[in-house]
């Protein structure tokens, strides 16, 4: 299957992302030039989804390195630090955006001593890396994702954790696009994913895009569906695995892990590995990210709710591990995930 978009491209030294705010009624993509630039477009949700946010990170240190190049050593050593500290500022929650930056830190440290136009180069080249090496692990996953799926399965999945939500292919949606080619007939249930509607907007457009059946559903709709039999299993994504499996994604995933194990329906999270944080023993370490208010209170000119109303607007929620079937991930699944399992994945 040929992948329809490229969520992050480098075009002519600069790095486009598609605007996944104004999908699916525009397609349209934003340039960047700088580290301030992508941390706002990280900050902004012109791009999201964990492992995207780790590539635009690091693209973000490449650029500001390129931007460097013209001052003396100590501009350059000082803007690349900074470039470090304003993209890590821009999203507290999705790890990816850490372990994208220090690896690009880690690669910044042992090469300091070479010039610094081949320090920018270098740095780009890792960049690349990171954003080849996420479509193969989606891949991987996929694979592995696939294998748990029936022909024929209605697949409930909460957000968009597909192309746009990665380098490419996806890693709920990847699972999905690997079934749909391996042969099965896979169709899908899209929450909506209030507030942002990223299951409406995003997860949606990419299912009628490449012709997987998609069915949209409100975030209330969910329980209805399983009680009367019309989901097979659930698939979602994370920003952040804790040691014990704990697992935080998009607001409402926990309401529907809890409904999946109500009609025991099997609740899959897709994971690479470095979305999973080992330094964190469990979920309630997590930082829960607080978004503006306007988010939920209207969409662009259009206010539904009362003018002062007080409003709260955490944009993830965690769900306990034993909630959770099974880890996805690109070494395998991991089932019943718990502090073992889940150090065990990083033990070959």
């Amino acid at each position: 299957m040929t992948q329809a978009v490229q969520t992050l491209r480098w075009v002519d030294g600069a790095l486009e992302m598609i605007d996944q705010r104004v999908l699916p009624a525009r397609f349209d993509y934003v340039r960047y030039t700088s580290a301030a630039e992508v941390a706002q477009g990280i900050r902004l949700m012109v791009v999201r989804g964990a492992p995207a946010i780790g590539c635009a990170a690091a693209y973000g240190v490449a650029l500001e390195a390129m931007a460097l190049l013209n001052g003396g050593r100590e501009a350059f050593v000082n803007g690349l630090e900074r470039a470090f500290e304003v993209l890590a500022a821009s999203r507290p929650t999705a790890v990816n955006l850490f372990w994208a930056l220090q690896r690009m830190r880690a690669i910044w440290q042992v090469n300091q001593h070479r010039a610094q136009g081949e320090i920018a180069a270098i740095l780009l080249a890792q960049a690349h890396e990171i954003s080849a090496e996420d479509v193969r692990i989606n891949r991987a996953m996929g694979a592995h994702g696939a294998a748990l799926l029936a022909d024929g399965a209605r697949v409930l999945t909460h957000c968009n954790a597909g192309a746009l939500a990665t380098a490419g292919h996806g890693t709920a949606l990847g699972v999905i696009r690997s079934a749909v080619e391996a042969g099965k007939r896979i169709s899908v249930i899209a929450d909506e994913t209030r507030p942002f509607l990223q299951g409406a907007r995003l997860t949606a457009w990419e299912m009628v895009q490449e012709g997987i059946p998609v069915t949209l559903i409100t975030d209330n709709m969910a329980g209805h569906l399983m009680r009367c039999g019309e989901i097979d299993a659930v698939i979602v994504g994370t920003d952040r695995v804790a040691a014990n499996g704990d697992v935080a994604n998009k607001i409402g995933t926990y309401m529907v892990a809890v409904l999946a194990q109500r009609h025991g329906i099997p609740f899959y999270v897709a994971c690479p590995l470095s979305t999973i944080d080992l330094t964190l023993a469990h979920g309630d370490a997590i930082p829960i990210e607080e978004r503006a208010a306007d988010e939920v209170t209207g969409f662009r000119d259009c206010q539904w709710a009362a003018k002062g109303v007080q409003v709260r607007n955490p944009a993830f929620d965690v769900t306990p591990a034993e909630l959770v079937t099974a880890l996805i991930t690109e070494k395998g699944v991991v089932r019943q995930p718990d502090k073992k399992n889940v150090a065990g994945l990083f033990s070959t």
